[in-house]
């Protein structure tokens, strides 16, 4: 049988953390921020968990990872 192979594109947007909950990146936090409050700027700042819906198909891209 073949490897199971990682989903590239889902490795770099998400991470799992210890307890098995998917970690991603606030969304749109890439350009154009001179137009956003500071409040704002600083609350999309770090990492938010994913919701639990799309969790188990984060785990099944990620299924070549250990996890």
């Amino acid at each position: 049988m073949p490897k199971m192979k990682t989903h590239k594109a889902t490795k770099k947007r998400f991470r799992l953390s210890a307890t098995g909950k998917a970690m991603h990146r606030a969304a749109g936090t890439s350009h154009l921020a001179f137009r956003m409050s500071p409040k704002r700027k600083r609350n999309l700042r770090g990492t938010r968990v994913l919701a639990k819906p799309q969790t188990r198909q984060i785990h099944d891209c990620l299924r070549g990872n250990s996890y």
